[in-house]
């Protein structure tokens, strides 16, 4: 355990050094990666919360003709759709749901979005005031060791900011792929509900003329 802790230590030590080599726009960047596995997080979350993808279509379908079994997620959206006997008025109500339901995830996605593509071109930034710290430091010293640690830090600071943007960005793509799929899943889902639900209340009411 001893020898876990020290080797975890130094890997700290290590990638704090590297973190403050970056310069103030390390800071940025670390900023914009919190708001992009933060804000994706909570929209993971949040999609897994509504159950649709853990539930057999056997079962909603029950759920129609018995409320008495709705539970869950899935059965609160079924309760909030039932009780009209107009198609017209069902589908307000469908159109209601998914401005409920679907509207907040699109709009939490599409400011993930504009967080990833920020991430490279904030490395980018750092990339700029990494070359200007090395041309600072080039044009106003004497070439002496003073000069040298100047420019290397200049360099270090631009290829630091701009790797660790496009790290960011990297799986920060791939996590706003997956959560834009799974939204269009659950808008999928919510769209064949009203499909088969306002089926059954057509056939309901054709019986009842």
């Amino acid at each position: 355990m001893n020898m876990i802790a020290e080797h975890l230590g130094s890997l700290w030590k290590q990638a704090l050094s590297i973190w403050l080599s970056g310069g103030w726009g390390m800071m940025a960047i670390g900023v914009n990666a919190l708001v992009i596995f933060g804000l994706g997080t909570h929209i993971y979350l949040k999609l897994n919360e509504r159950g649709f993808q853990f539930m057999s279509e056997k079962t909603w379908r029950r759920w129609i003709d018995y409320p008495e079994e709705r539970k869950g997620p899935v059965g609160y959206l079924i309760n909030f759709v039932t009780g009209s006997d107009s198609i017209k008025q069902t589908s307000n109500l469908f159109q209601e749901l998914r401005a409920t339901e679907i509207v907040p995830f699109e709009r939490d996605i599409r400011v993930l979005k504009i967080c990833v593509s920020a991430a490279p071109l904030l490395g980018l930034l750092g990339t700029v005031t990494g070359m200007l710290t090395t041309f600072g430091a080039l044009s106003s010293g004497s070439g002496g060791e003073k000069t040298m640690s100047m420019v290397a830090q200049g360099i270090s600071e631009a290829l630091i900011t701009t790797e660790t943007g496009l790290v960011i960005a990297l799986p920060g793509l791939f996590f706003q792929y997956k959560l834009s799929r799974q939204k269009e899943r659950y808008k999928s889902f919510l769209i064949h509900l009203e499909t088969i639900y306002i089926q059954k209340l057509y056939k309901r009411l054709s019986l009842q003329k």
